[in-house]
């Protein structure tokens, strides 16, 4: 076998002590019944799959149609286990969790499946007396955030910057203590891939570790942040966001008419407005109302696809049709936005957090105003009215149609209407009367709404994902849920804090991950020591920096960089990821709705048929074997060793060679021992398999 770092030896199960079975249940369970469940087995999910809900104890101990689903203290015989082992029942529908999750729920199940959330109340009527919304919005969420004194710095410790101030105030009231930093070639691999996605050059990491000055570090950093690789990668956290895709997930037939050949416009606009760091603010603008803010400039229209490229239904005249698409574009503006599940108030006052039905429909009568536009590339284009006769020669947007106000649907039933709703804003975000959204189709207005400093959610929501994306953990665990079901904050005044600044920095994106990286607390080393497991096994209090798994963009990029194959042209089409001739960047992957590709199915990559909050991480024999049988892998492997025997001469020579491409350092002793042993100087084959071992190894899957 190869010879795997033990900082990279992961595929072993931790199970960490915790004070009560209670901090188990709120820190391993709950989060994932939240994120997976809720949506289907909830009392705010309309129609209760299974007649299963799982917000409540009293009702997950009742069970649903096909009887208990838990039976404390024997996993085997629990429905639950069974079903999320994909046995008996396939749960949650859009795939396996992590084995890591089902080794959770089994010990919890084990333990006694101990649940110290309340029991539901008898009846599921909706609140009678209404909303106090003066103390809803004293909900951590709803106050808006303020900028808070720094803490008194610990003279044994070293900040770089005010970050670390408040990490480690958090750390010395639990009494422990940061890592030191980072070795120089862990750093720049780190930030190398976290600012652009890909791994440094071995001469890059060779010249940081051998530069001496004080400045190298930010020096990286700034080169990085200006390089047109950074829109790239930063492009794909929205894009899960934005649920992009090209397609949809019901197409009859060979009838394209619902498709999206040319949505890479607007992922193209997204490169585009990262790698200016157009303020975040605008950014927002320009997705919801750039046609009616710049009805002249026809390329910044392209910005429309966040709300245009969503799902699409046939039978597109039917309000129980529109309804639905509706519910899509409210889903995703205010989970991807403002981390509220607005969408759950569709049928009912959202049982959970301050949001009523009036609230829904008063959002839902903005996007009941637009129309769906495929507007013509060009003037050659055949025409149907005003959009193209085929999505081929389309632009996929939208534009005003006619402004209205709709009536509620009593239950969500589109035959059974309410009273009608004047447009406006959700009310727990308003200080009094909520903003009205009626200019128009109330677009404008509604981006206003959102962008307001005054809104205590915005800021705060892409913060809270900017920094997940560097740490692997977000300061709220539930990024796309900042309500009543979602998670606290680990560390709420350097969250509310990052949140003013950033606004006060002119809504920057890259300020905010300069700041980031420069701090002492994300160029810690991921050390464990024993004491810091057993106090904060979760390492929310931020003592290490944890090796964290490439996603699959970044791996396969990676792959394509060692290979010296990877097409550095920004923007253009799609194409098919495991293609072996594919060489372009995996964010340029065509995404479908009705069928993933595999290779990105294989690797966690998110459903594009919904907002997607974060990825779920799984380890499964799948992978590897599609890593091992993969043309693609097996292209860039072949020209790898190529390279390898093109460029080197003696076998030692080579090995080290192999090493520095692959993962910017020098190979052990035992690691040439190893090598040698398999490979001779000049069998192409044998060093075509050495280089796809080590391509398919854990050190090439994680950055540390």
């Amino acid at each position: 076998m190869l010879p795997t770092r033990a900082s990279l030896v992961i595929f072993g199960l931790l199970v960490a002590p915790f004070a009560t079975a209670d901090e188990f249940f709120e820190s391993r369970i709950r989060p994932v019944l939240v994120e997976h469940c809720y949506e289907c087995h909830s009392e705010s999910a309309g129609v209760i799959q299974a007649g299963l809900r799982l917000d409540a104890a009293n009702k997950m101990r009742e069970g649903g149609d096909s009887g208990s689903v838990i039976v404390p203290g024997d996993p085997e015989a629990s429905l639950l286990i069974r079903s999320l082992r994909y046995e008996d029942i396939e749960m949650p529908p859009s795939g396996p969790l992590d084995e890591k999750i089902v080794r959770d729920f089994e010990a919890w199940v084990k333990k006694g499946a101990v649940d110290p959330r309340g029991d539901a109340a008898p009846s599921d009527q909706d609140n009678a007396d209404g909303i106090d919304w003066d103390a809803a919005r004293e909900f951590w969420s709803f106050r808006k955030p303020v900028e808070h004194p720094l803490p008194v710095r610990n003279p044994e410790w070293t900040a770089a910057n005010w970050i670390d101030q408040f990490v480690q105030a958090r750390l010395d009231a639990a009494g422990l203590k940061p890592n030191s930093p980072a070795d120089r070639r862990t750093l720049i691999r780190r930030v190398t891939f976290d600012l652009t996605g890909l791994p440094p050059t071995a001469d890059e990491v060779e010249d940081f570790v051998a530069d001496p000055s004080p400045d190298a570090y930010e020096r990286v950093v700034d080169r990085l942040l200006s390089s047109p690789q950074q829109g790239e990668h930063w492009t794909r956290l929205w894009l899960d966001v934005a649920r992009y895709a090209e397609d949809q997930a019901h197409i009859v037939g060979k009838n394209d008419s619902l498709t999206y050949p040319n949505a890479y416009f607007y992922r193209d606009w997204a490169v585009s407005a990262f790698a200016s760091d157009m303020p975040y603010d605008d950014f927002v603008r320009m997705q919801l109302a750039a046609d009616v803010i710049a009805p002249d400039d026809r390329d910044a229209h392209l910005a429309l696809g966040f709300l245009g490229l969503g799902p699409k239904y046939y039978r597109r005249g039917a309000p129980e049709v529109m309804a639905d698409e509706w519910e899509d574009r409210i889903d995703t503006v205010t989970r991807g936005l403002l981390g509220l599940t607005v969408a759950c108030a569709r049928c009912h006052d959202h049982k959970y957090d301050p949001i009523e039905t009036e609230d829904y429909y008063a959002l839902a009568g903005v996007f009941a105003g637009t129309e769906m536009f495929n507007r013509p590339i060009d003037d050659t284009v055949k025409k149907k009215g005003p959009n193209a006769e085929k999505p081929q020669d389309a632009e996929h947007i939208l534009r005003e149609g006619k402004p209205r106000d709709l009536n509620v649907m009593i239950r969500g039933d589109v035959n059974r209407k309410g009273d009608v709703v004047p447009r406006r804003f959700l009310t727990v975000l308003s200080s009094s009367e909520p903003r009205k959204l009626d200019n128009g189709s109330g677009r404008v207005d509604l981006a206003e709404a959102i962008v307001d400093t005054g809104n205590p959610l915005t800021a705060r929501v892409i913060v809270n994902r900017v920094w997940r994306q560097f740490t692997g953990a977000g300061f709220v665990e539930t990024p796309s849920n900042f309500g009543v079901l979602g998670e606290t904050p680990s560390h709420p005044e350097l969250l509310d804090t990052l949140a003013v600044r950033f606004m006060r920095e002119g809504w920057s994106l890259k300020w905010l991950q300069r700041e980031i990286v420069l701090s002492a607390t994300y160029q810690q080393g991921g050390g464990a020591s024993e004491v810091a497991m057993q106090l904060d096994p979760a390492n929310r209090l931020l003592w290490r920096m944890p090796a964290r798994r490439l996603s699959i963009e970044a791996y396969r990029d990676a792959v394509l960089s060692a290979a010296d194959r990877l097409e550095r042209r920004i923007g253009g089409p799609s194409m098919e990821p495991h293609v072996a001739d594919s060489t372009r960047r995996t964010l340029y992957s065509k995404i479908s709705r009705l069928d993933l590709n595999p290779l990105l199915a294989r690797f966690d990559f998110p459903d594009p048929n919904a907002h997607s909050a974060k990825r779920v991480e799984t380890t499964t024999p799948l992978q590897k074997l599609f890593l091992m049988n993969s043309e693609f892998m097996n292209k860039s492997a072949d020209t790898i060793a190529r390279r390898t025997l093109d460029t080197a001469e003696s076998l030692p020579s080579r090995i080290e060679f192999l090493y520095r491409e692959l993962f910017g350092r020098r190979p052990s002793q035992s690691e040439v021992e190893w090598a040698e042993s398999y490979v001779s100087t000049d069998d192409a084959e044998a060093w075509m398999r050495y280089a796809q071992v080590l391509l398919i190894s854990n050190e090439m899957l994680f950055v540390d």
